[in-house]
């Protein structure tokens, strides 16, 4: 059986302790999953739709990206009421994802946009999504084209 010294477990200690694996990289402390995502099929004439999806981490995360090799550029949106009008913007600084609660991005509240879509998309189809965190490592997710279910 080899020995390890204990100085050698102490430094390991210290530097879990910190927040750093001894490989010397950050730890994760957070992974995350995403479940029934879908986009909807573009207007005719339109090269931009919204993607919608639940999304949930297992440690206080964010979720700071997306991208998709279909469109020029991917955006974090909320939706809310202003003044009696549903206003669209961007979430620069992205979506926190509290521990543990699944994060629903649908209709009217928070979405993705695809942003100079490169072909028009047609209900049936997929579209391919990576999404990037602050913590945990990227997910890779297939979306179906489709409409939302009538509420």
């Amino acid at each position: 059986m080899k020995r390890i010294p204990a100085s050698t477990l102490l430094a390991a200690l210290a530097l879990a302790a910190c927040g750093q694996s001894p490989s010397g990289g950050p730890e994760r402390v957070s992974t995350a999953e995403a479940s029934e995502a879908f986009c909807r099929p573009t207007p005719n004439g339109r090269q931009m739709t919204g993607c919608y999806l639940t999304v949930r981490a297992t440690g206080d995360d964010r979720l700071v990206s997306v991208s998709s090799p279909i469109a020029g550029r991917v955006e974090i949106h909320e939706s809310r009421m202003e003044g009696g009008m549903m206003m669209m913007a961007e979430l620069t600084e992205g979506l926190p994802l509290p521990a543990g609660q699944p994060i629903e991005l649908k209709p009217g509240g928070n979405h993705i946009m695809l942003l100079g879509v490169t072909e028009p998309l047609t209900t049936g189809q997929t579209v391919p999504l990576t999404l990037r965190f602050e913590v945990a490592d990227p997910v890779e997710v297939v979306a179906e084209v489709r409409q939302p279910a009538a509420e």
